[in-house]
């Protein structure tokens, strides 16, 4: 089963330098456990905030010799100035895979992991067109915040036909996947499971 983590340091106690070493105290133990991936998702921070936690993220990385990739969500201006291992888009990114790659190749680095999220088959047969390396498929379990259901549950059944619906393309179950939960997501053609909650245990 694939992992992928994706950050939130709102979800930490305290200030907001003590937040982020929390987050990189995190970031530090999926390296030393090889999750596959960390999406580095705190949008709300200025680029040169991310840009250090990404490189502090990308240091932890190389120190620990890991097989763990970093990418960095819907900044690849970002991405491509700290040398990350690629991008994930959303669902209705002007930008597509390619255009990434093509960003990446002119720098003058390796070819990026690009992953794309999709909330409906649509979506996954658009992403599938575009050639994105790996889909997170979502919200499978819905979407709580603070105990409450703010997004209805996508379902297994529909997982199961997004899966189909990839093709070769790996899809990631995101959206309420807990430890307990996640076999029943493999079960039915995922390759992995994302989240934020999930991993912060």
């Amino acid at each position: 089963m694939l992992r992928y983590a994706i950050t939130d340091r709102s979800l930490f106690p305290g200030d907001e330098s003590q937040k982020q070493s929390q987050l990189l105290e995190h970031a530090a133990r999926w390296v030393h456990n090889r999750v596959d991936l960390i999406q580095l998702r705190e949008k709300d921070l200025p680029p040169a905030a991310q840009v250090k936690l990404a490189e502090n993220i990308l240091e932890i990385i190389a120190t620990e010799d890991s097989t763990t990739r970093l990418i960095l969500n819907a900044a690849p201006y970002i991405a491509i100035e700290v040398a990350a291992h690629g991008v994930h888009l959303p669902a209705h990114s002007p930008l597509r895979p390619g255009d990434i790659r093509t960003r990446y190749a002119k720098a003058h680095l390796p070819v990026p992991i690009v992953t794309v999220s999709c909330h409906s088959l649509a979506e996954v047969h658009i992403a599938r067109r575009n050639q994105a390396d790996a889909i997170l498929f979502a919200p499978i379990f819905g979407k709580t915040v603070h105990g409450q259901r703010v997004t209805p549950a996508a379902g297994l059944e529909l997982l199961h036909e997004a899966c189909l619906a990839a093709g070769a393309i790996p899809v990631y179950a995101l959206g309420g996947v807990t430890e307990e939960n996640a076999p029943q997501c493999v079960a039915q053609g995922a390759a992995g499971v994302a989240g934020i909650r999930l991993f912060l245990l």
